[in-house]
This record gives C-alpha cells, sequence and structure tokens, in this order.
C-alpha cells in the first residue's frame, strides 16, 4: 500500500509541477495588404514606428501613455523595427485596442 501512495504523489506533484495556471490572451491583428479598398470618407492616420527601446508616433518620439492620449480615432500604423519584441507590441496593442473608432493594422 505504501509504494501506491507513493507513486500517486509522485504523479501529483508531476501535473502541478507541468499544468500552468495563467490564463491565455487573444489579441486582434489585421495585417496591411496590398489592394485593399479604399474609403471615401477621410480617415485619420497615425504612423507609429515601433522598437525595442524607442516609440515614434507620426515622427516624433512618445512615452506609451502619451500615445494613447494622442491616439483616440482613425487608423493606428504600426511599422515594427527588426529589434521590436513580441511583448513590447502586445504592451502597444493591449493599450490600443477595444477603442471605438479606432483601427490598429500591423504593417509586414
Amino acid at each position: 500500500m505504501t509504494p501506491l501512495i507513493d507513486v500517486i504523489f509522485l504523479l501529483l506533484l508531476f501535473f502541478m509541477l507541468t499544468s500552468t495556471f495563467s490564463k491565455y490572451g487573444e489579441i486582434e491583428l489585421s495585417n496591411a495588404t496590398a489592394g485593399g479598398a479604399t474609403s471615401d470618407v477621410p480617415q485619420d492616420r497615425a504612423f507609429v514606428q515601433l522598437g525595442a527601446d524607442r516609440l515614434v508616433l507620426n515622427g516624433a518620439p512618445v512615452t506609451l501613455d502619451d500615445l494613447t492620449a494622442q491616439v483616440t480615432t482613425g487608423q493606428v500604423l504600426i511599422d515594427l523595427d527588426p529589434d521590436t519584441t513580441a511583448q513590447r507590441l502586445v504592451d502597444v496593442l493591449v493599450l490600443l485596442r477595444g477603442r471605438e473608432g479606432l483601427s490598429v493594422l500591423v504593417l509586414e
């Protein structure tokens, strides 16, 4: 009986250590494609250059808080530097998601 209890505790320990308890989120991305439909209504566009250490909005360096304050409606085009990490992109997308009248495109 004692070896059976040992095996059960080992299995319990294995499953506790290999499982994850964090909740994964999902962020919708839109890729900019060539030949997309154009709209007759003029739309405000903001161009964001995102790097590992830099964030530039329409040619001027900004912080994440300034970005959310300056971009309220229209279209945001995000250009990624080669050194941009996935976490940095997710941080920007989380700040911009869910806003009414704002669409975000990640350029390739």
